[in-house]
C-alpha cells in the first residue's frame, strides 16, 4: 500500500461517516446495556457473553466500519466509553466491572488485532483465525449454566492470637467491632464493608445480623439502601483446648449480586502459648468466565477470611485491656 492509499485520520471538526458510526455504536451499546439492566435477561450480565462477547463485538464493528490509522486504538477508546456507560447502569455490578476492566480491554485489543490481521490478508491473517473458535467457546461460558471450573469454592484465613482458647471463644460469642480492612485490594475496590453486628452466643440457633456499608447508585435523588447479612449457628463444639462453630448464611443482601454466600466456619485450637484461629468462608461463584473471575473471587475471599480472623484477634486484645 502506498503512502497516498493509507487511511487518513479524520479531522476532529468534521462529522465524518466514521464518527457517525461510532456515535451509533455507542447509542446501541447504551440501549442494549439499559435493556439488559432493566430485564436481567437470563443473568447474561454475569456471563462470559457480557465480559468477553461485548468487547469482542465492539472491536469487530470498529475494525470493519471505521477508517483510522489504528482500529485497535479506536476499539480501546470505544470500550472505555462503553465501560463508563455500563457503570451508570449496572449498579452493584460496577464492582465486577472494575475488576473486569483488564479483561475487557484485553479482549477488545486482541479481537481488533486479529480482525486487522485478517483484513490485511496473507499467512498472518489465516493464522489469526485459529483463535476465533477458542474465543467463541470462551464467550459462551455461563450461558445455559455452563462453566469450565467448579463454582463452589472457599476462602481461608488464620491468625495466631496471644490468648487462651477460652478468651477466643468468648470473643466469637460476642459481636465484634469492625475496622477498615488492611488489604489494599479490599480498600481499593468498592466492596461492601461490615460496619456493625448484633447478636451473640455459640449455641445452635443463635443468630447474627451484620450491617454493611449501604448501597449507593448514580441515580439522581436516590437514597442509600441498607444491606446486611443474617447468619445462624448450625453446628458448634468447644472445650478448653479449642472448638469449632459453623454459621449458615440465612439472608444476604450485601454480596448476593457477586456470589452466593453459603456458610462461614471458625476453628480455634491451642498452639504453643496462644490460640490459632482459622476462618473459612464457603460460597458459589455466580460470574463467568470462570478462568478470570474464579481466581479473583478466590483471592478476594481469602482476604475476607483473613480480615475476619484479624477482627476477632483485635476483639480478644481489646477485651483483655
Amino acid at each position: 500500500m502506498s503512502r497516498s492509499d493509507e487511511p487518513e485520520p479524520f479531522p476532529a471538526h468534521v462529522p465524518t461517516r466514521a464518527r457517525w458510526t461510532l456515535a451509533a455504536l455507542l447509542l446501541a451499546a447504551f440501549a442494549g446495556l439499559l435493556a439488559l439492566r432493566a430485564n436481567h435477561w437470563g443473568g447474561l450480565d454475569q456471563t462470559a457473553l457480557f465480559y468477553v462477547g461485548l468487547p469482542a463485538v465492539i472491536a469487530l464493528i470498529v475494525v470493519f466500519t471505521v477508517r483510522a490509522r489504528s482500529a485497535t486504538g479506536i476499539a480501546m477508546a470505544v470500550t472505555t466509553v462503553g465501560l463508563a456507560l455500563a457503570a451508570a447502569l449496572l449498579g452493584e455490578g460496577t464492582v465486577c466491572l472494575v475488576i473486569a476492566a483488564p479483561l475487557l480491554y484485553g479482549i477488545a485489543a486482541l479481537v481488533a488485532w486479529t480482525a486487522e490481521a485478517f483484513r490485511a490478508g496473507g499467512r498472518g491473517g489465516r493464522h489469526a483465525l485459529l483463535g476465533v473458535p477458542v474465543l467463541f467457546v470462551l464467550a459462551l461460558e455461563g450461558v445455559a449454566g455452563t462453566s469450565l471450573l467448579p463454582r463452589a469454592d472457599q476462602g481461608e484465613g488464620s491468625v495466631l492470637i496471644d490468648a487462651e482458647p477460652e478468651r477466643v471463644a468468648a470473643a466469637l460469642a460476642a459481636p465484634p467491632g469492625y475496622a477498615v480492612p488492611d488489604a489494599l485490594f479490599l480498600r481499593a475496590v468498592p466492596f461492601p464493608h461490615p460496619v456493625r453486628a448484633a447478636g451473640e452466643g455459640l449455641e445452635p440457633g443463635d443468630a447474627r445480623v451484620v450491617d454493611f456499608t449501604p448501597r449507593r447508585t448514580l441515580r439522581i435523588g436516590s437514597e442509600p439502601t441498607p444491606r446486611d447479612m443474617e447468619l445462624e449457628v448450625a453446628e458448634s463444639e468447644w472445650d478448653g483446648d479449642g472448638g469449632r462453630v459453623v454459621f449458615d448464611v440465612v439472608r444476604d443482601t450485601a454480596f448476593a449480586n457477586w456470589m452466593d454466600m453459603r456458610r462461614a466456619e471458625a476453628v480455634w485450637e491451642r498452639e504453643g502459648g496462644g490460640t490459632r484461629l482459622t476462618w473459612t468462608v464457603e460460597y458459589e461463584r455466580t460470574y463467568e468466565p470462570s478462568w478470570y473471575f474464579g481466581p479473583i473471587q478466590s483471592y478476594t475471599t481469602d482476604l475476607a477470611a483473613e480480615y475476619l480472623a484479624t477482627t476477632f484477634r483485635d476483639a480478644v486484645a481489646g477485651a483483655g485491656e
